[in-house]
């Protein structure tokens, strides 16, 4: 058994937060080779070793979430990125054979920051500097997919070509830098080796796709984009299918509602001409009736403007 025979493990738990805890564990990287190293966080665990173990500890912390939520509550989690970030620091806390040394540490060269090493842990592998992030990326589906300036974050502020320029230029050397390692040198005597781990999802366009980013992981989490003018025709080729948007605060996990939470069919049509998706586009979840009651998700869609993306790219 190894940690990917876990991936449908989520699904099986109530809490949303705990979920997605899970999730950050278990799904795959949107890259399986790349310019830099990759390294699961906790690659050196027993968890790692004995899924099983994690598994009883999830379950466990599903029936008791309170030590979960009262970690996260000590900080403003409004960005994803850093909410993701605390849910890897809260497993690394309590796994075992792993000791998170510290996290998001400055670097600074007298009153200005160099920048903010993610990660210090020390496993039986030694001590490792570690970066991460959870992105979302939507290919262009035009010219060559797997040119990574292709592949666009939703709001038009992030690639994943300039993501990786920072992570490989800047962020991955800099525990190599003379004024980090003074820092670490407070922290450990070992040598400090960094690493990478890119998680997130990547949405192709309907109906004809694209060709993945060069180094993906063939394994990577999927989803499809349309702009709101071909909505019309995706839908009324699925007339059955019950979609409805995700907040992003739900964006990590696959989504798991309530009954009660459950739109009625005019709420999505309503929902459409109130929204304007110039600024921001919007995740559907294409969601069916699943165990215990609750509705699951099975598909995930960005609907994004017309204008998307000559807009936000200008």
């Amino acid at each position: 058994m190894t940690l990917a025979s876990l991936a449908d493990f989520p699904s099986r738990l109530r809490h949303p937060q705990v979920r997605d805890l899970a999730w950050a564990i278990l799904s795959p990287p949107l890259l399986g080779e790349g310019p830099w190293c990759q390294r699961h966080p906790l690659s050196a665990s027993r968890w790692s070793s004995e899924p099983g173990l994690l598994a009883d500890w999830l379950l466990r912390l599903d029936e008791q979430p309170s030590a979960l939520h009262t970690w996260l509550a000590q900080n403003n989690l409004r960005r994803l990125g850093t909410y993701y970030e605390r849910l890897w620091q809260f497993a690394l806390c309590q796994a075992p054979d792993v000791e998170l040394l510290i996290a998001n540490l400055p670097i600074r060269q007298a009153n200005h920051t160099l920048g903010e090493l993610d990660l210090l842990l020390r496993d039986a592998q030694g001590v490792h500097h570690l970066e991460l992030a959870v992105k979302f990326y939507l290919g262009l589906g035009e010219g060559d997919c797997t040119r990574h300036d292709h592949w666009i974050g939703p709001g038009g502020q992030d690639r994943l070509d300039t993501k990786l320029q920072r992570l490989c230029n800047h962020q991955l050397p800099l525990s190599a830098d003379p004024r980090a390692r003074a820092v670490l040198a407070e922290l450990t005597c070992s040598d400090v080796t960094s690493a990478l781990w890119l998680g997130g999802y990547l949405f192709e366009p309907w109906p004809d796709g694209c060709a993945s980013p060069a180094g993906a992981n063939p394994s990577h989490l999927r989803g499809r984009w349309l702009r709101v003018a071909d909505w019309p025709a995706f839908h009324a080729a699925r007339p059955n299918h019950h979609w409805q948007p995700l907040p992003r605060s739900a964006w990590l996990s696959p989504a798991r509602l309530a009954e009660a939470d459950i739109w009625p069919p005019a709420a999505l049509d309503a929902w459409l001409r109130q929204t304007s998706l110039e600024q921001r586009p919007q995740l559907l979840v294409h969601l069916q009736p699943g165990r215990e009651g609750h509705w699951e998700e099975c598909e995930r869609l960005f609907l994004v403007a017309d204008s998307w993306p000559e807009r936000v790219m200008d």
